[in-house]
């Protein structure tokens, strides 16, 4: 027959309380000698359950996400970015623009830490509960454009796209888009407009953002009047990352 404390680790098992079996000896052991009450042995062991379940959604989330790789903001060398706003971007880690709808647009040359912010914002939406979704531009656009499908699925194929509470879309500006393309990315960006959050990269000004969308300046407009219209931007104009990795290793001003 089993004894107490072995009936007890086979019901928390049954009831998957998985967390409270692994830190019940512990917390017990630290109940006895500072002398808890039972209510208060009762909440440090469910607080423990309660914070790994926290944590084991902020994992599923963070999986689900489909980030490139994971950079945490506090990665992030803001000492060799000085034309970031660092006040600013701690604004944007505390979540308020997602709850209010709001877009977050960085724009600079490659390899100056867009997509680190980028991944890190995201990262922090996937801790603080928020669905996220990341994906390139081009990734996006081939995904709403498949002609293998009849026009009516369009719906389904975006359907992702507006369900995350946080949307990022990576490099817009490398590759441009077509007519079509061009039309399903504006249809995307309506159908968010003040209803979810984005996060949007690009190696383009403002201006030049009818060169991306095939030249077609009034689309382009219509795409930038939604996504400026509550939002932030941060243009980042500082030394690329891989140079200076790059130069550091020596690969970088050596004569060949």
């Amino acid at each position: 027959m089993l004894n107490l404390n072995d009936q007890v680790q086979q019901q928390l098992s049954q009831l998957g309380l998985r967390r409270i079996t692994e830190v019940l000896d512990r917390v017990a052991q630290d109940a006895s000698e500072k002398k808890w009450s039972y209510i208060e042995f009762l909440h440090r062991l469910l607080d423990e359950q309660s914070l790994a379940r926290r944590d084991r959604a902020a994992e599923y989330r963070t999986r689900m996400a489909r980030f490139p790789y994971r950079k945490a903001l506090e990665q992030f060398d803001f000492s060799f970015q000085p034309m970031i706003d660092e006040k600013r971007v701690r604004e944007l880690a505390t979540m308020r623009f997602i709850e209010n709808g709001e877009n977050v647009i960085l724009l600079g040359p490659p390899g100056v830490g867009k997509t680190h912010l980028a991944v890190a914002l995201g990262l922090k939406a996937c801790q603080a509960g928020y669905t996220t979704l990341f994906v390139s531009a081009q990734n996006l656009i081939e995904q709403l454009s498949r002609r293998d499908e009849r026009r009516f699925l369009l719906r389904q194929r975006v359907a992702p796209y507006l369900a995350a509470k946080l949307l990022i879309i990576d490099e817009i500006g490398y590759v441009p888009f077509d007519a079509t393309a061009s039309h399903l990315f504006f249809e995307l960006i309506s159908r968010r407009y003040e209803k979810g959050a984005l996060i949007l990269t690009s190696n383009r000004s403002y201006t030049e953002w009818g060169q991306i969308f095939g030249g077609d300046t009034v689309i382009a407009s219509a795409i930038l009047d939604r996504l400026l219209h509550h939002s932030v931007t941060l243009n980042i104009k500082g030394e690329s990352y891989r140079l200076k990795e790059k130069r550091k290793a020596g690969f970088v001003g050596v004569t060949q």
